[in-house]
């Protein structure tokens, strides 16, 4: 008999995730206290940022089987087709430290590094602020926190089985295209028992720079590179990326002169390119 497109079971490569098993596997490691999946949602981040204006706990997982008009950095769409990436949001309530809630999205930039990295062997890196890059260079994975309130809500959207005609850019690459699993369960498990640890100890050390910022250092493929950073509102440089600071903004040097950003659109350069009329610069 033949399948029935309409059920999710009908792709067995990728088959749907079950909130009663995930919960079950999760409750040992202490924050993830609820987990929701949905089949279609338009924004993780906006379901998860209802339930914190309606005070829900900490620890909410949202997960959405497939989803139409997420929210990426600077405004930019996170679309992902059914069941073919991971794509959730997590409510935390960081306190007394919800001032340098900034931090928690380079903390789980560095969660997320450790748990593919353990997962698939293979050796991908962060790109400031909060995109995951696999090996050759491609987006595999990105990042979004926002705050609202004294909450903060954590999106993440991986690319697990995606094939190359389902992604919107042609930088972008999944863990399929890079030869590594597909199944995502495992994956968010991963993600999950590597980011509730770490969230835990950061808090419980103060919430301050030392168990975050060293470890996003080591992982950062964009410190030491040309760059050119640009902001939403216009603003750019164009120099070397020389560190991220206690705050996590990024330290750029251009001839000499050094400027700090909190946001911005990176572009890694190959050595000589730049805005000075040299040749245009290549994203990575």
């Amino acid at each position: 008999m033949p399948a029935d497109s309409a059920s999710p079971y009908a792709d067995l490569v990728r088959p749907p995730l079950s909130a009663a098993r995930l919960l079950r596997d999760l409750a040992p490691d202490g924050v993830w206290g609820a987990v929701q999946v949905l089949e279609e949602a338009t924004s993780t981040n906006a379901v998860v940022a209802d339930c914190a204006r309606r005070g829900e706990p900490e620890g909410l997982v949202v997960i959405a089987e497939a989803q139409s008009a997420g929210r990426g950095r600077l405004g930019r769409a996170w679309v992902s087709p059914p069941r073919a990436g991971l794509t959730l949001s997590v409510l935390l309530r960081p306190a007394p430290a919800v001032e340098r809630w900034p931090l928690i999205g380079l903390l789980a930039g560095v969660a997320l590094c450790d748990a593919v990295t353990r997962l698939t062997g293979l050796e991908v890196a962060l790109k400031w602020p909060n995109d995951l890059l696999a090996p050759a260079g491609g987006k595999l994975a990105g990042l979004l926190a926002e705050r609202v309130g004294d909450a903060v809500v954590l999106g993440i959207g991986i690319n697990v089985s995606t094939r190359r005609p389902e992604l919107p850019d042609p930088r972008a690459t999944s863990l399929h295209l890079e030869g590594a699993l597909t199944d995502r369960e495992p994956m968010l498990k991963a993600l999950l028992r590597c980011l509730g640890p770490a969230y835990d100890a950061w808090q419980a050390a103060g919430g301050g720079p030392d168990l975050v910022i060293p470890a996003y250092r080591r992982r950062c493929r964009t410190l030491g590179t040309p760059v050119q950073v640009r902001t939403a509102d216009g603003r750019s440089v164009t120099g070397t990326a020389l560190d991220v600071d206690d705050d996590g903004r990024l330290v750029v040097d251009s001839a000499g002169t050094r400027s700090v950003w909190s946001a911005g659109d990176v572009v890694q350069l190959r050595p000589g390119e730049g805005s000075d009329g040299l040749p245009a610069a290549a994203a990575r």
